[in-house]
């Protein structure tokens, strides 16, 4: 099947039956596999309400407090996954002024693509795994190849491989947070959108405006293929009007609901309007086309809201597109909505009165006159005395993504090479826990993006219910005390070399008291230091015990016996840390 020959009642055909494509490419390790996605699209049951209430302090002033560990990792972990030693010693070594610029130092060049990694062949065995792709070569990009129905599947899940490995391999800097961020905010499905090259190409979009302008990203974003397909932007004509993104544009991409005076229902049939004509060229490499002839060429009328604009009818689209995006965006509304969704992505999900005056507000202003571009207002935000009150630390519970990614990190574990099997197979074993974990890359469970950022009153406490809690504490079970096993690889903490680390592994107090405060987010009480200590020392009452053991092993690294004494205690001591509720905050 290819682009030249694939018409678009064809595709509206498959597109409705996608999901019944899912697992036809299946076959061996994959072939009895549910899709990624079937948990992911159910809403996660309510959380009671909090009976107490915290007012956070401070403001826009530039923070002049300690600059030293407490407030690396506070920024490191807010802005990055995970948070990695040598990450912390390069900022320790700068100002704090010098750290936030150089996270909002971003590479937005285009990354390379995700390539066909999603089959195995054993000649000896016969064995087969995955699908053999008949138009991509093993190793190659698959990004600019035809349409393939049987394909997708596993397109889709090497792309979210390749997204997967991004943030594990991340640079010093913001950009995969903001990349995630504007997945949440400009919310897409791959479960909906069935075709791995759109969710690719959607990615890099996002990777492009990381840090760039609003506005901008906002109009890539109306005309981008995943887009409109996912909210039928494709299908949207003059005599057939489609408003689902008209709607979606100004409610959750804009101006948002937060406050009173808002847009109204004509004000999304006149948006509807303006934005027919765009569709999919499917003779052409699927690009973005607008058809004049499928365009309402009538004026169209807002609303008071809008200050009764009115958008003279024409055939340019992309005029009208400009038009309307200008009327959108001189809506005070539409900064403040922005800033509200940074703060909670960034800081805490309570915004009351005083936050509103006093960060809030302010960052729309910075907002507004940089003409919308994210980067002055981050710069604000991040070097801010408000984000570094103590208040803020450690009262953000994690993602997923931040509980699978930043373990991840932290230890310093990479996934096997992305050009065999191994490395696709261990792509997709994180995919699945982060999967069981509510948060699938690609897949939020609907158009809002996940609960944990818009969900009131519950916020960030959607992420733990007695399911996906028991899914987080198995997976840190697997990275410290067994492993992640593919055929020839194998994924799993190396316990030795992660205390190896510090400064003075052989010392069990400053041992503890390092690991403490790189792997979690605020002190913890000397009653447990003290039991953190009884496990490294396996109840014995000297420190001796495991300064010999540690010397013992540096002295004979060969001898199995030196080498299990050690291992087997920080195994221990690893796995009881990371099951901590501390661990899940942030």
């Amino acid at each position: 099947m290819t682009v030249s020959t694939i018409d678009r009642r064809t595709f509206l055909k498959r597109w409705k039956n996608k999901g019944a494509k899912a697992a036809t490419s299946k076959k061996g390790l994959f072939k009895n596999a549910s899709p990624l996605i079937a948990n992911v699209g159910k809403e996660l049951p309510l959380v009671p309400a909090p009976t107490t209430s915290i007012t956070l302090n401070g403001g826009l002033d530039p923070y002049t407090g300690p600059w030293d560990h407490e407030q690396v990792v506070h920024l490191l972990r807010r802005t990055m996954f995970g948070v990695k030693k040598e990450d912390v010693n390069l900022f320790l070594g700068m100002s704090m002024e010098q750290a936030v610029d150089y996270l909002l130092d971003v590479d937005t060049s285009p990354p390379d693509p995700p390539v066909n990694n999603y089959y195995y062949y054993d000649p000896d065995s016969g064995d087969e795994e995955g699908y053999q792709d008949p138009n991509v070569p093993f190793g190659d990009t698959w990004v600019n190849a035809d349409y393939d129905e049987e394909a997708e599947g596993l397109r889709i899940e090497s792309f979210r491989g390749w997204w997967l490995r991004k943030m594990i391999d991340q640079d010093v800097s913001i950009r995969e947070k903001m990349v995630l961020f504007w997945h949440n905010h400009f919310a897409t499905q791959a479960s909906e959108v069935f075709f791995g090259k759109f969710n690719y190409l959607h990615n890099v979009k996002l990777r492009e405006y990381a840090l760039g302008n609003f506005k901008e990203l906002t109009k890539a974003i109306t005309l981008d293929g995943m887009m409109l397909i996912y909210l039928n932007g494709f299908l949207n004509e003059k005599d057939a009007p489609d408003e689902n993104y008209a709607r979606e544009l100004q409610e959750l991409f804009t101006i948002g609901k937060d406050d009173p005076n808002h847009y109204t229902e004509e004000d999304v049939v006149q948006a509807a309007r303006v934005l027919t004509g765009w569709t999919l060229d499917f003779a052409n490499n699927w690009d973005t086309i607008f058809y004049p002839f499928n365009h309402d060429t009538g004026n169209k009328q807002f609303s008071s809201f809008y200050n009764n604009t009115v958008i003279q009818g024409s055939s340019d689209g992309e005029a009208e597109l400009d038009a309307l995006l200008d009327m959108i965006f001189a809506k005070e509304q539409v900064a403040r909505f922005l800033c509200r969704k940074l703060y909670r992505w960034f800081v805490y999900y309570k915004i009351d009165a005083q936050v509103e005056q006093n960060v809030i507000e302010p960052l729309a202003e910075i907002f507004r006159n940089n003409n919308y571009e994210i980067k002055p207002v981050l710069e604000a935000l991040l070097k801010s005395e408000h984000f570094f009150d103590a208040v803020n630390k450690g009262c953000f519970i994690k993602t997923p993504v931040d509980v699978v990614v930043g373990t991840l990190r932290t230890y310093g574990l990479q996934l096997p090479a992305v050009t065999i099997w191994d490395g696709f197979v261990q792509e997709y074993f994180q995919n699945v826990m982060l999967a069981d974990m509510q948060m699938l890359p690609g897949d939020p469970p609907n158009v809002a993006g996940w609960q944990a950022f818009r969900q009131f009153p519950q916020y960030y406490r959607m992420w733990i219910n007695s399911d996906t809690a028991r899914n987080r504490n198995f997976y840190t079970d697997v990275l410290t005390t067994a492993s992640f096993e593919s055929y020839e690889a194998e994924l799993k903490i190396d316990h030795i070399a992660f205390a190896s680390e510090f400064d003075h592994p052989e010392d069990p107090n400053l041992l503890i008291d390092d690991m403490v405060r790189l792997l979690l987010p605020r002190p913890v009480s000397d009653d447990k230091k003290a039991l953190l200590k009884s496990i490294l020392l396996s109840g014995l009452p000297n420190d001796s015990y495991w300064t010999a053991a540690w010397f013992d092993y540096i002295s004979n690294p060969n001898d199995d016996m030196a080498f299990q004494v050690v291992n087997t205690r920080l195994t221990i001591l690893h796995n009881y840390i990371l099951k901590l509720p501390e661990y899940q905050l942030a």
